[in-house]
């Protein structure tokens, strides 16, 4: 007797093979037999007409401290995501010290959750305390180091400062890290030299973790920041794992392949490294980062003091390296609100329009708005269409490609109701398999699945995930390729896609003939 049995439906294991005819049968959290005719269960899910798929996994996302406020993840679950990586672009809610704000933690959201944690063992165990729709992945992130050891300081990092770093990670790491993170686009880590990185890097190597960078540059000096990741992976010796890897607007049009050949050149010299993409053209951030880095010092108590100032405001407004060449332009027909808790009224317009409904320019709109949101001005969001399709379709066609959300695990009932994490939030999945899969035909089904299954838990040191074969952990999704579609819009973003019909994790269902049930059995997963 079974746990579950799913039947009838078409077996996509994960490895990128052709689907097959098969039942499968669930006990005791594992997959206990795949074949016909294999009996009876406690409960059967009916998956005619559908394929049997790995859960998916996420391999970028910025759930961290959303999952501590509502840890139902319902926009992942509807889309068969099972597990998440959290502790991505150098930020991650631990190592903590007390003299942080907690409105300074990615994603912070104002809904009384306690930061009691300091360790990031400390932080996992929080995770554990926490009802999960999800199982949970965290990297250590290098700004999190940073900022533990030398707060929003932008002075160079000492000898002694560089060795409590290092601690840090080994602690990180010994807790349970899946693996280190940069995000040298971002303060404090574009203000960290190579040699700082390179130190922390060589820490993750010795545990044999994965290495995740958000590159210095994807736009004008894309290549020195993909060739400075390389070479960091190289000296340290470090596996190399490139988040959201295409190039960003400004960018010349070869920049996506030269890159491609670039990484090619890298793994003939043994350097273990792959990537992996948003499948979507629109690029979000937070306002924030436009900013210089000099304004930056001090955290969001600094930057709101500079405001003040009228000539420190307005030099505010111009950085010679800025995060996005469109601010650079001041092309803000292009560019929206995504995300302001003080002004939500505004969430979806240009910000030309913002500007004209405010009376005031464009970028003292965005500058205004950071004002209002206070100490949590890290929140507000901005989004564009700043990448290329061709560049997707052309990152797709390479197999080490992963795929994921770059976004946050959200549920549109609750403290998160009306929270936006990214555009792509709520149907990243239904995106790859409904638009680039079925529709496009870039690539086949069986690919697309092993993209979001098997290369991620291979790439994370997963041996037990991201393939359906007797004795893994049972993580699975049935959906209809014939159904999968994304329904969320800039207009309307949070909303569920269809095409999902069950979800189960751990062996308990967590959707169930497309609807969310209320099991939250999910984990934080340590590396070991």
């Amino acid at each position: 007797m079974f746990d579950v049995l799913v039947t009838g439906g078409e077996i996509l294991d994960g490895t990128g093979a052709p689907a097959y005819r098969a039942d499968l049968g669930v006990k005791n959290g594992r997959i206990a037999a795949i074949g016909l005719d294999l009996g009876h269960a406690t409960e059967t899910l009916d998956a005619t007409g559908c394929i049997v798929a790995p859960g998916f996994i996420d391999i970028h996302t910025h759930s961290d401290f959303v999952l501590l406020v509502d840890g139902r993840a319902d926009s992942q679950v509807c889309q068969g995501v099972t597990l998440e990586v959290i502790g991505q672009c150098g930020f991650s809610c631990a190592p903590f010290t007390g003299e942080m704000k907690p409105s300074q933690l990615i994603g912070f959201h104002d809904a009384g959750v306690e930061v009691t944690w300091r360790s990031f063992g400390d932080y996992l165990a929080r995770l554990d305390a926490q009802p999960l729709g999800v199982n949970v992945a965290a990297m250590v992130g290098h700004g999190a180091i940073r900022q533990a050891i030398k707060c929003d300081s932008v002075e160079p990092t000492t000898p002694d400062e560089l060795k409590a770093m290092t601690r840090l990670a080994e602690q990180a790491f010994e807790a349970g890290a899946i693996g280190f993170s940069t995000g040298l686009e971002y303060f404090p880590g574009n203000i960290a030299p190579m040699e700082e990185v390179v130190e922390l890097c060589q820490v993750c190597a010795r545990h044999n973790r994965l290495y995740a960078t958000h590159v210095r540059n994807r736009d004008v000096h894309y290549d020195l920041g993909f060739t400075e990741a390389v070479a960091t992976a190289r000296q340290a010796g470090a596996r190399l794992q490139i988040s959201h890897i295409q190039p960003k607007y400004g960018a010349p049009r070869n920049a996506m392949a030269h890159t491609l050949e670039l990484l090619d050149r890298a793994r003939r010299e043994d350097v273990d490294v792959a990537f992996d993409i948003i499948p979507h053209d629109w690029n979000h951030t937070s306002v924030v980062s436009s900013l210089p880095a000099w304004a930056r010092e001090g955290g969001p108590r600094g930057v709101l003091a500079r405001q003040r100032d009228p000539a420190q405001r307005e030099a505010m407004k111009h950085n010679p390296r800025p995060m996005w060449r469109l601010v650079a332009e001041r092309r803000f027909d292009d560019i929206l609100l995504l995300r302001s808790g003080a002004h939500p009224e505004l969430v979806g317009m240009s910000f030309s329009e913002i500007g004209r409904r405010r009376n005031t320019t464009p970028m003292d709109a965005a500058l205004d708005l950071l004002e209002a949101e206070g100490e949590a001005l890290n929140s507000v969001m901005w989004t564009s269409r700043g990448f290329d399709d061709a560049d997707v379709r052309l990152c797709l066609e390479q197999a080490e490609c992963a795929v994921m959300s770059d976004t946050k695990a959200l549920t549109p009932r609750g403290p998160l109701g009306e929270t936006i994490g990214s555009l792509s939030g709520y149907g990243w999945v239904a995106r790859l398999l409904g638009h680039y899969v079925r529709d496009e035909r870039v690539i086949s089904l069986p690919e697309a699945v092993r993209r979001i299954t098997s290369l991620p838990a291979a790439r994370l040191g997963l041996a037990d995930r991201g393939r359906l074969h007797a004795g893994m952990v049972a993580d699975l999704v049935v959906f209809d390729p014939a159904r999968v579609r994304d329904l969320s819009s800039v207009r309307e973003p949070l909303r569920h896609p269809e095409g999902f019909a069950h979800v189960v994790l751990g062996g308990v269902c967590t959707l169930r003939d497309g609807r969310r049930t209320e099991a939250n059995p999910g984990q934080a997963i340590r590396a070991k």
